[in-house]
């Protein structure tokens, strides 16, 4: 499968916008290893490798059972996208969710292979609340037709990814437990999901730790100073009914903001 040639029939897909068809099987990859190569080559369409960040999806074993997936995927994300706590986002009218994220922003290389908790929180400048918003761009909802697109399709198109919001940096965040910190998400001040850090595979650092050994972060040569990591979500995918305001909001990390509208 060539990559450049999927790459292109995404971005094709997404600008003609919704409701997506499912690639052909004269495109779709068929290994994660296909799905890798064109998320790569999607990211170069869109000057943007290396990336301005990357996100992690299904970092909760019930996501993964859901998904089909062994382990979680990864997923660069372009710096448009990505929108401070407190803005507004444009509703299409695209099955839209979110997810109740804890964010990071190094403050230096952490380069791609084996990696533990401890180096890859040293490698951390900032910590805090996100919110990741995701689109179902594969059929009937909530997430589509998964056995059509299958993993390698998942991680060619980023994984849902559509954009992120940042909260503010925390001022104490190495004072706390990051595994134990609880968060939630609210719709219009009724919270519909909460969980806690070590839902992230254990934990933030640990889940950062898995991304610098990933085969995603392999092939974007490693994660860079300045990038921003969103870490996984602690609660599953909350989609949207139509315009509203979001909040997600962490002990001792702040909160992030954003009304669809």
């Amino acid at each position: 499968m060539e990559a450049a040639t999927t790459a292109a029939a995404i971005l094709s897909a997404r600008r003609r916008g919704p409701p997506y068809a499912p690639l052909g099987p004269e495109v779709a990859p068929r290994t994660l290893e296909e799905g890798l190569a064109a998320q790569v080559a999607l990211a170069r369409m869109l000057d943007e490798d290396p990336p301005a960040g990357f996100k992690i999806g299904a970092t909760a074993a019930g996501m993964r059972a859901y998904l089909g997936l062994e382990h979680p995927l990864a997923a660069f994300m372009p710096g448009d996208g990505l929108l401070a706590s407190g803005g507004t986002f444009d509703w299409t009218g695209a099955p839209l969710g979110v997810e109740c994220e804890i964010g990071v922003r190094l403050a230096r290389d952490l380069p791609a292979g084996p990696c533990d908790a401890t180096r890859a929180r040293a490698a951390v400048g900032e910590v805090f609340a996100a919110i990741e918003i995701v689109e179902n761009r594969y059929g009937p909802p909530p997430a589509g037709d998964l056995k059509t697109v299958g993993p390698a399709g998942l991680l060619a198109d980023q994984v849902y990814h559509r954009g992120g919001v940042l909260g503010a940096p925390a001022a104490d965040w190495r004072e706390l437990d990051l595994a134990a910190v609880p968060g939630r998400l609210c719709l219009d001040g009724q919270e519909v999901g909460h969980g806690v850090g070590a839902d992230l595979l254990g934990g933030p650092m640990e889940a950062l730790a898995w991304l610098a050994g990933s085969a995603e972060a392999s092939a974007f040569g490693g994660l860079r100073e300045g990038q921003v990591v969103l870490l996984g979500s602690v609660t599953p995918p909350i989609w949207l009914p139509g315009p509203c305001r979001v909040d997600v909001a962490f002990a001792g990390l702040g909160e992030a903001s954003v009304r669809f509208a």
